[in-house]
């Protein structure tokens, strides 16, 4: 392995190279980095200090002379912990991780977005104040809280853009309402908040978990509406400006007359959404009013709200054969309240038909492993990811005096 610069061999490169499982012995992290034993000894001791690495078991003995053999370095998972909230329309999850991503209490429960994020922030800084006693945690061992919300977001900022289901929510500032929330209800000091799409952060917590040798991943998210987070050589793709991935505002000619809830008429959520299918379902004489009806009536065998999803789901198809032509992912992952056998067969149907072969060949359409914890993880690996970034890590250490 090349050494890395100078410039780009602080403790948090160290770091880095330990939970990449690039270098994992004090030699190998001298060879890769091309420093001498003292000064990753002296690097490693801040690490150490701070509680974020361990010694774990020896590894073997490479040499044919003997000697002692290597002691392994682990990044210490249980230092902290992280929270994180997934919001939908008309329910949410929220939890308490490891930075391993274990699940240490979890709670699920309604939670309207249309009242407001005043409301629906304020909820979720109690749900995580009773998490914590859950999980046996204290307040102060939370180093970050991740949410993943059901609209664009500017990961910038953390505000939402434009959302079309989320009312009230445009523009308002999502990190400092959800940090005074957490720290009215745990009476601990704030903590950084990350926002980010939910398709996205489902995606990221599908590619890393499942997935991790695929360099091009598509989650496509079908719910009250329909959006898919993309993930490239391990980062998720946002955009310029985190609106990447909107599927369902795609103009689709089936649904000319079909208004959506952004305003226009057309849009493939219009069409093929779950609240799509659930008006379809009322017109029927069938009880459906979101997209989570819609999965109960799926999960019931209800044969009505199999043929409603199949059709719905070669609407879309018939889009992803555009995104997997221009994408030529390794794998398509379908999720969300209609992810299941009737939506994948309609999906499957167009995807293949419309689809140059070429594009195809390689593909893998699946659906999610995770299921509704895949929101939830992907914002755990979202915090940990940037707190222990080389550089945010480095920032810290300064900050704990190391």
């Amino acid at each position: 392995m090349a050494a890395r610069t100078a410039s780009r061999t602080g403790s948090g490169d160290l770091l880095e190279l330990v939970r990449g499982g690039r270098a994992t012995t004090r030699g190998e992290l001298q060879q890769v980095t091309g420093l001498s034993r003292a000064t990753v000894g002296q690097r490693l001791d801040r690490l150490f200090r701070a509680g974020w690495l361990r010694e774990g078991a020896a590894g073997p003995v490479d040499s044919p002379l003997g000697g002692r053999p290597s002691v392994r370095l682990e990044f210490d998972g249980a230092h902290a912990v992280v929270l994180a909230a997934d919001l939908d329309t008309r329910h949410a999850r929220a939890a308490v991780l490891s930075l391993t991503g274990e699940l240490l209490a979890e709670h699920a429960g309604p939670l309207l977005v249309e009242d407001g994020p005043d409301a629906v922030l304020g909820e979720l800084g109690r749900w995580f104040a009773e998490l914590l006693v859950k999980a046996g945690r204290a307040a102060h061992e939370v180093c970050g809280i991740g949410l993943a919300v059901p609209g664009p977001v500017d990961t910038g900022t953390g505000r939402v853009v434009q959302p079309p289901i989320m009312p009230g929510w445009d523009g308002y500032d999502i990190r400092g309402r959800l940090t005074r929330a957490f720290t009215e209800h745990t009476g601990a000091a704030a903590v950084p908040v990350l926002v980010d799409n939910d398709a996205n952060l489902m995606a990221y917590g599908e590619q890393r978990t499942g997935y991790p040798d695929c360099a091009a991943f598509v989650l496509v998210k079908v719910s009250t509406g329909i959006g898919a987070g993309v993930v490239v050589d391990g980062s998720v793709y946002r955009g310029i400006d985190g609106g990447a991935g909107d599927l369902g505002h795609i103009r689709v000619p089936a649904g000319a007359d079909a208004l959506c809830r952004c305003g226009s008429r057309g849009c493939l959520a219009a069409v093929a959404g779950g609240g799509a299918v659930a008006r379809r379902l009322a017109e029927s004489g069938v009880p459906a009013a979101s997209g989570s009806d819609v999965r109960d009536l799926l999960h019931s065998g209800h044969p009505g709200a199999a043929a409603f999803a199949r059709e719905a789901g070669r609407h879309v198809g018939d889009v992803l054969a555009t995104v997997v032509t221009l994408l030529n992912p390794g794998v398509l992952m379908i999720a969300g309240d209609l992810a299941g056998t009737a939506f994948l067969t309609g999906v499957r149907e167009l995807l293949y038909q419309r689809a140059l072969p070429r594009a195809t060949a390689g593909l893998d359409v699946v659906t999610s492993r995770l299921g509704d914890r895949a929101g939830l993880v992907g914002a755990g690996a979202l915090v940990v990811e940037h707190l222990y970034a080389p550089d945010r890590a480095e920032e810290r250490l300064l900050a704990l005096g190391l």
